[in-house]
């Protein structure tokens, strides 16, 4: 980076590794020998870890910029808070330095593991580079030290790594835990209970380990889920590593069945509850249409089936459960819309299987996506349909749609059309025609969130049952439902929240 002042000194933020010495990257220990300012942070006791990796390299005729934190875990009185106080101190440390390099002194500014993660020298960076040539040199992380430490991988193959600070909150931590191949939790100390907690409640705490102090003296390995939370300093880190080759968790002795919905599509649409429940399942039940939506994992044995056995992949899956397998049923949309769960528990109120746990957990439904797609046409009171024939009569399909119809509902149909059914959407016109104006909106929405998607908004007298297939939903509009082109000509629909109010003799 080129700074403004050829005069001026240059800025290095020095990665050093996390904690043994010998860790240190050549470049690191040219860059210092070369400065003329080190600086590194301390707390107010004035013990600077970071200092203390690279003390042997620190010269007599270093210049050392100690720059003492007014607060780390206790509180302040600053007018603007923990935050303030920092503020302050960050601009008036940067301010320190840059005085250093105005005067065309060469500043290095130490810091652990790697400048640039969760490192303090990025608070110097973010005020300084843009004004002084500056570098960056990496460091080893404490990610990577206690990968080693513990001896085995920490992402392979398709596996994906998130890394978390423990300062979230407890229900984040879980949500992210659930939904990864791996991970690592840095930030512990004050932070551990929480964290073990969010472990726990993911379902990952048997797979959990703990590093503390990695490659430096005091280095501690332990599962997680033995360590005494009052015995956890600050510079550790819980990692969740690698699953690929690695030995599962031991199944219960009594298995569970797991219902879960995929949403309409691909994995943008999978809820983290959903994600952990299929991460942590021994076996996946499903159509194999959407059992290709979920990734493939380790371990895992995937039954995929035709969609019309539907009872019998519910009893395969609770006979897997009554045998001591974690088992994920997996549905498109949400399981209990037209889909498995009905099935599952269905199966799952016979004699045999009232002591196999089942659980449904929810999903995007396709009425919904549908709709976002196409504005708020679910805004108001609204009733769902299917105009499949193959489970109920259209004797009760056609009443339920004029009942529906008459009471202005807006109307989300599944199921409305397919190579073996051709005219329920024709005769659902003819009989909502009755009801609602020709010009009603109603949202066309086809594979919404794949490949193919295509939402198109047409007036009710216009809909062509030709353009209608399995993979299709159809929203129709209540009386109130508007639909309106916008600047860059995108049309969209919504009903109103507010319904106009009746006066006594009928009329609105």
């Amino acid at each position: 980076m080129s700074g403004e002042q050829s005069s001026a000194g240059r800025l290095y933020g020095v990665g050093l590794g996390p904690g043994d010495p010998s860790l240190m990257t050549v470049r690191a220990v040219e860059v210092i020998a070369e400065a003329d300012v080190i600086a590194y942070h301390s707390a107010r006791h004035g013990r600077s870890i970071a200092r203390s990796i690279a003390a042997k390299h620190i010269r007599a005729d270093h210049i050392e910029e100690r720059l003492v934190y007014p607060v780390t875990t206790e509180t302040t009185d600053h007018p603007g808070g923990y935050k303030g106080a920092m503020e302050e101190f960050y601009a008036e440390a940067s301010a320190r330095l840059a005085a250093h390099l105005d005067a065309g002194r060469t500043v290095a500014v130490l810091a652990e593991g790697d400048p640039l993660f969760y490192g303090s020298y990025m608070h110097m960076h973010k005020r300084l580079a843009d004004r002084y040539d500056t570098e960056v040199i990496p460091g080893v992380t404490s990610v990577s030290a206690a990968a080693a430490r513990l001896g085995t991988p920490l992402a392979e193959g398709e596996e994906v790594l998130t890394i978390l600070p423990g300062t979230l909150p407890e229900e984040e931590l879980t949500a992210r835990l659930a939904s990864t191949d791996a991970a690592v939790v840095m930030k512990l100390g004050r932070t551990f209970t929480k964290v073990r907690s969010a472990f726990a409640e993911s379902g990952r705490l048997g797979e959990a380990r703990y590093v503390e102090r990695a490659t430096m003296a005091g280095e501690r390995l332990a599962e997680l889920a033995d360590v005494d939370a009052e015995s956890v300093p600050y510079f550790s880190v819980a990692v969740l590593p690698s699953q690929v080759d690695a030995e599962r968790p031991r199944t219960p002795e009594r298995g569970e069945v797991v219902v879960v919905g995929t949403g309409p599509a691909g994995p943008l649409w999978l809820t983290p509850e959903t994600r952990g429940a299929l991460a942590a399942a021994d076996d996946l039940v499903g159509y194999t249409t959407y059992l290709d939506r979920v990734p493939e994992r380790p371990g895992q044995t995937r039954h995929g089936s035709d969609n019309r056995v539907e009872s019998e992949r519910a009893e395969f899956a609770l006979e897997l459960a009554r045998r001591g397998r974690r088992v994920a049923v997996v549905s498109g949309g949400d399981p209990g819309v037209f889909a498995m769960a009905t099935a599952v528990l269905e199966v799952a109120s016979q004699k045999e299987y009232a002591d196999v746990p089942v659980r449904v957990l929810p999903g995007v439904t396709a009425a919904n996506a549908a709709a976002a797609r196409a504005g708020a046409p679910l805004g108001h009171d609204y009733a769902v349909l299917s105009l499949s024939d193959r489970l109920k009569p259209w004797e009760v399909i056609a009443e339920r749609l004029r009942s529906a119809a008459s009471a202005d509902l807006v109307l989300a149909l599944y199921n409305p059309g397919s190579r073996s059914r051709t005219w329920q959407v024709g005769k659902a016109r003819e009989l909502l025609l009755e009801h609602r104006a020709p010009d009603t909106p109603v949202v066309v929405a086809r594979d919404v969130g794949g490949t193919g998607e295509r939402v198109r908004i047409v007036r009710l007298s216009d809909l062509d049952p030709s353009e209608v297939d399995m993979r299709t939903i159809l929203l129709v509009g209540s009386s109130q439902t508007r639909a309106v082109r916008r600047g860059n000509d995108e049309e969209i629909t919504w009903t109103p929240r507010r319904y106009p109010e009746t006066e006594p003799d009928g009329t609105s």
